[in-house]
């Protein structure tokens, strides 16, 4: 039983997931540093390093993590769209946690960081595995 649940969570899905989350990550906190560099106000800087860690994370799930091939333009952008969706909601999740973390419940901003993060990145994978790139009406390998 326990070796069934390890194996599950250690699975190649589970284990590309985590290292694209990582990439995801990196790509928006340098796309943010290059913005702010150029002189770029924090607000532009952070919705668009957001925007490109979700385009990066969106490809790389679809293709890599969750191997979803289906490129027809319909199919396609409704999986873009939800993921957008899901990846919007998260963030205000992620927002409204922080909120509560640190102005109501006084805990320290890096423990709320990491608490309301590590929710995220469970919610985005099972938004993603059951709603986005499902496995029935794609063609995956």
């Amino acid at each position: 039983m326990i070796s069934t649940i390890w194996n599950k969570l250690w699975s190649r899905e589970s284990v590309t997931y985590i290292i694209f989350g990582v990439l995801t990550t990196a790509v928006d906190w340098i796309a943010y540093t290059i913005l702010w560099a150029l002189g770029a106000d924090y607000r532009v800087s952070t919705a668009l390093s957001w925007a490109a860690a979700v385009l990066f994370a969106f490809v790389t799930n679809k293709f890599i993590v969750f191997r979803s091939f289906n490129i027809q333009l319909k199919f396609l952008w409704k999986e873009f769209v939800s993921f957008v969706a899901c990846r919007a909601a998260t963030g205000v999740f992620t927002m409204a946690g922080m909120i509560l973390m640190v102005d109501v419940l006084h805990w320290n901003e890096f423990f709320g960081k990491l608490v309301v993060s590590a929710v995220s990145l469970v919610l985005n994978y099972i938004l993603s595995k059951l709603f986005i790139f499902k496995k029935d009406g794609d063609k995956r390998k």
